[in-house]
């Protein structure tokens, strides 16, 4: 398999860090988002939405979107449940985890990266606002003494969780200042084989093109 990735992006983290645990050999690729390269022929032939990050399986197919991977990845593992509640448990995070952490703390993220948080405060306000309201629900998500997410077992949620989760203090809202979830942070990173490596922005982040 081969991954076409970004050091700096959460959503690439989330693939990687997978791919790690389950013990998969895969390639990786770095396509630089930030210098227009995701935005290429070849690339939107891999992902319409010209996005990473991208899986290629063996024979050629592709997948995008983080969260069609890690699904992909974890079908017949333990990190996702056959039972259907249990899964539909795992999906709904899976599903609050784009609609309000990346959509916010990912996105108010690359813009104080990049310096556009100066050009339309109130936007970057707002989007911090609502980050810091999506750690709120994780947090209340917690408060029952769960260990993980969607109960007490380790799944493809927390990894999709934890891609912009537990960056989100370089948006301006610490993830550990919201009660429950500095536990569940320690006790992601503690799980066999974790290992994270997302990258800083690089310094042309400032650059206009994406």
């Amino acid at each position: 398999m081969r991954l076409y990735d970004h050091p700096a992006s959460g959503n690439c983290l989330k693939c990687r860090i997978l791919l790690r645990q389950l013990g998969l050999d895969c390639e990786t690729v770095e396509v630089d988002l930030f210098r227009g390269e995701t935005r290429t022929p070849e690339h939107f032939a891999r992902n319409p939405d010209g996005r990473v990050p991208v899986l290629a399986l063996d024979d050629g197919t592709t997948i995008p979107e983080s969260g069609a991977i890690l699904l992909y990845l974890a079908e017949g593992t333990p990190l996702l449940p056959a039972d259907r509640l249990a899964r539909a448990r795992v999906h709904a995070w899976m599903f609050f985890e784009q609609n309000q952490v990346e959509a916010t703390i990912a996105s108010a993220r690359f813009l104080a990266a990049a310096g556009r948080d100066r050009e339309a405060p109130e936007a970057f306000a707002d989007k911090v606002a609502r980050g810091r309201a999506a750690l709120e629900t994780l947090a209340r998500g917690l408060a029952d003494g769960r260990q993980f997410a969607a109960g007490d077992d380790y799944t493809v949620a927390d990894i999709a969780l934890y891609g912009y989760v537990h960056c989100a203090g370089d948006a301006s809202a610490d993830p550990r200042a919201h009660g429950h979830v500095a536990g569940w942070l320690d006790r992601v990173e503690a799980t066999v084989g974790f290992v994270n490596d997302l990258a800083p922005f690089p310094p042309h982040v400032t650059e206009r093109p994406i």
